[in-house]
């Protein structure tokens, strides 16, 4: 039975009770009680406990991003919502409310114990993203049709299933419809499944299964065929010549061209128009096999880049730890001979050794550093010539494959008009042997027409091309000025990582010998 109060407003979760739930439910200790003084971060907290507060609607719940467990059953939730910033969350109970529709659990990737019990749900779906859940408690709801079951055969990981108290419990062989579909289930409604069922369960459905299997199989092959173009057109995207492959750009050209597909009915036009795709498309092919090319020289350049940065920062720590070493060796016996030395001025003496030691670590770091910063200065400058010029030649190689689609299109248009012209002349001498549609007719009222029309499309064609040069042009220079921009930034900030470790590991160093000094000296 559902919770349903009549004497209690229902509530919201606001930070007063978020505050009160994370307190009471933290450690008690002397560590937990120094935690509640300070204030205790949201982002920092692991499992909430909000059961029984009356609580209408999920929300104000984006702060708890690190959350893995959620109690929020015995409340009266009608949505399953406010749950998308919880992508930590593996155990979550939202059993006795009154939610009617599986919803708002796409991001929740990591959950796997998942309690809807004694709610109003009738149908289960929309856990599609839910590829970790083990166990699903969906008891004493209002689910009836068995095809349920099914949708549950991709949830590899599922062994503990809880349907009780549902009208589908009713149909005849209902567990062994279960065990045969879910053959992976080890628990069913709080019992375990015993092999000699699976085994039955198995035989009665095994034609039926074998179907399944077989239609599970085809459409798993078609997902991971859709799968592989969408990969490839995404490469394809970053490579710049995305539907290049093939007669895209000629067929939009024709898309919205009303003119030119009425002229193409023309006699010869048809077969001119074949010719002219086809010397079109290759040059389409062309510019995306260099595009893809040019996207793998591009890669390659990237990559060693990427490798000569690191292992010049790699060589360069090991240089600084070798040197911290050696630095950290003759320190510690520094320290001991000043805690064993009792004269005052040998105590000084040795105190201002080990400062002008500390100093002189501080220089060697900083060198190590300076020299660090000068070569992955000139590696990186040399890279940015490297990739610009790269850029550069393939936009001015693309452009030179773009002006001949432009020729192509130039020539076609000139022996449309003057076939068209030639028709206009047949018509007006009544020697015309085709019949035209008469949708057609009216572009050859008089030779203005005619010449508009042409011109028209022509206009269109030429838009088309300009527009995908331009596009392909700007998204490149945009991805090449970016990453440039990127690789400085980061090196910025590196070195200024870098920088504050060696200021915060000498203050520590001189620190810890001033505090020396200090006890010596009382």
């Amino acid at each position: 039975m559902n919770r349903i109060y009549d004497s209690v407003e229902p509530r919201v979760i606001d930070d007063d009770m978020l505050k009160l739930a994370v307190g009471e439910q933290g450690p008690q200790e002397e560590a937990g009680q120094l935690a509640k003084q300070e204030g205790i971060l949201f982002k920092d907290v692991l499992s909430l406990q909000l059961d029984f507060q009356n609580i209408l609607r999920i929300d104000n719940l984006w702060q708890f991003e690190s959350l893995q467990k959620l109690q929020l059953d015995n409340n009266i939730i009608e949505r399953i919502e406010g749950l998308e910033n919880l992508t930590q969350l593996v155990w979550l109970d939202l059993s006795f409310n009154n939610i009617k529709v599986i919803e708002g659990l796409d991001t929740l990737v990591n959950l796997e114990d998942l309690s809807l019990f004694n709610n109003r749900i009738s149908k289960i779906d929309s856990l599609d993203t839910l590829v970790k859940l083990q166990v699903l408690s969906l008891g004493n709801n209002q689910i009836d049709n068995m095809m349920n079951i099914i949708y549950l055969r991709q949830f590899k990981c599922l062994r503990t299933l809880s349907l009780s108290g549902n009208p589908i419990t009713q149909a005849e062989d209902y567990k062994m419809f279960i065990c045969a579909h879910l053959p992976d289930l080890m628990y069913l409604d709080f019992r375990r499944i015993d092999d000699h069922m699976k085994d039955l369960a198995e035989m009665k459905y095994q034609y039926t299964i074998d179907e399944l299997k077989h239609r599970e199989h085809l459409r798993q092959a078609q997902l991971q065929e859709e799968q592989a173009q969408i990969m490839k057109l995404e490469e394809y995207k970053m490579a710049f010549v995305e539907n290049l492959n093939g007669s895209f750009l000629f067929d939009s050209m024709y898309a919205e061209d009303m003119e030119g597909n009425k002229l193409s009915c023309l006699p010869i036009v048809g077969e001119l128009l074949e010719v002219y795709k086809d010397k079109f498309v290759i040059i389409c092919l062309n510019i995306f096999e260099y595009g893809l090319k040019q996207h793998e020289k591009r890669k390659l350049e990237l990559d060693t880049f990427t490798e000569c940065v690191q292992e010049a920062i790699q060589e360069n720590q090991e240089q600084g730890k070798l040197r911290i070493a050696r630095f950290e060796e003759k320190h510690l016996l520094n320290l001991s001979a000043i805690r064993e030395e009792s004269e005052l001025l040998a105590i000084e003496k040795k105190i201002v050794e080990c400062s002008e030691d500390i100093t002189e670590l501080f220089n060697v770091l900083m060198t190590l550093e300076l020299q660090l910063v000068e070569q992955l200065e000139e590696t990186i400058n040399m890279f940015e010539r490297n990739i610009t010029d790269m850029v550069g030649l393939f936009i001015e190689n693309v452009q030179s494959l773009m002006a001949q689609c432009r020729e192509l299109e130039n020539h076609h248009h000139e022996k449309l008009l003057e076939i068209s012209i030639g028709t206009l002349e047949k018509i007006i001498k009544g020697e015309l042997d085709e019949e035209l549609p008469d949708d057609v007719r009216t572009f050859f009222a008089d030779k203005d027409t005619i010449v508009n029309a042409v011109g028209a499309s022509h206009d269109m064609h030429l838009l088309k091309i300009d527009n995908r040069e331009d596009e392909l042009v700007t998204r490149i220079n945009s991805w090449c000025t970016h990453l440039v921009d990127k690789i400085h930034k980061d090196e910025v900030m590196r070195n200024r990582k870098r920088v504050k470790e060696i200021n915060q590991y000498i203050d520590h160093l001189q620190s810890e010998l001033d505090n020396l000094e200090c006890g010596d000296m009382d």
